[in-house]
């Protein structure tokens, strides 16, 4: 996942509206003040309308100004509307009818980029646009993804899915077939009859 220019631009204008006072921001102030190309400002302005974040104003005094309080936005809620759900592997969605991959019990990786994934919206959602803007924004690996008496730095709910893997691994075994139900060849063992990739 690349967060791209657009989703930078629309921060730093959803945080000049955070700091101006009087909470309203001409659409041309809030491109020029912060280095937007106005015409990706106007773009910018549309998405957070309709994400609800912004509302726009008519007249001499109109602009843009926040119609959520700044401390109920989410990083991950800003990048969303901008660049629409985050992904960091097609696996949720690779299969042939748009669901998940088909090769998602028999394949060792997948636990690891669903486990990612859900680490990402969980540590983005953990911090707020007021945060931010505060500069006291702090964001939280929650506790369920901690390995416990671990380092710290192994998501717990990749563990927790790859013990899932690994039951459904030893069902298939114990019914003598593999994650496609085909009999495994004599003299093979489950975790060599696995597809990895």
């Amino acid at each position: 996942m690349d967060v791209s220019k657009k989703t930078d631009y629309a921060l730093r204008m959803l945080a000049a509206l955070v700091r101006d006072p009087s909470g309203v921001v001409s659409v041309r102030a809030a491109a020029r003040d912060n280095g937007v190309p106005y015409s990706f400002a106007r773009s910018i302005q549309h998405d957070l309308v309709c994400a609800g974040m912004v509302e726009s104003l008519r007249g001499a005094r109109g602009g843009m100004r926040l119609s959520v309080d700044p401390e109920k936005i989410t990083l991950l809620q800003v990048v969303e509307a901008i660049q629409r759900p985050v992904s960091l592997s097609p696996c949720a969605t690779s299969g042939s009818d748009g669901g998940a991959c088909p090769r998602a019990l028999s394949c060792r990786f997948n636990p690891i980029w669903a486990g990612a994934q859900e680490l990402l919206n969980s540590y983005l959602s953990s911090v707020t646009l007021a945060d931010v803007v505060a500069g006291t924004a702090q964001p939280v690996v929650e506790e369920r993804f901690v390995r416990p008496g671990g380092s710290g730095r192994t998501p717990s709910v990749l563990l927790g899915q790859a013990s899932d893997l690994a039951a459904t691994r030893a069902d298939l075994a114990a019914a003598g077939a593999n994650a496609d139900d085909e009999p495994l060849p004599e003299g093979c063992s489950l975790a060599e009859a696995v597809d990895v990739a």
